[in-house]
């Protein structure tokens, strides 16, 4: 794994290649093509669930009067698109 505190693509892939078989090159591209079909899916306004994972859901923030904490300053902050992530309640579970 990549450091003990991050999950990446090819950690993915590497357990794909020991766990199921899969050849290293296609459990790569297997990796890309989900991360790609939930991108694709987020994109078009699409939430995304993973059953017993959790939901990605993409918000609409509208704009609102923000105070810089330095200054106090009252500033405009723009409207904008979050993406956030909703843990399953087996999830959350676990994690406790």
């Amino acid at each position: 794994m990549a450091d003990a505190g991050t999950l990446t693509r090819a950690d993915l892939a590497e357990v794909l290649n020991r766990q199921v078989g899969l050849s290293r090159t296609d459990a790569a591209a297997m990796i890309e093509s989900i991360l790609g079909h939930m991108t694709t899916a987020l994109l078009d306004g699409e939430n995304v669930k993973i059953s017993g994972f959790g939901t990605f859901v993409l918000r609409d923030k509208s704009e609102r009067i923000g105070r810089n904490p330095k200054t106090g300053i009252e500033v405009p902050i723009t409207p904008r698109r979050v993406l956030t992530f909703r843990a399953s309640q087996g999830m959350r579970q676990k994690v406790k």
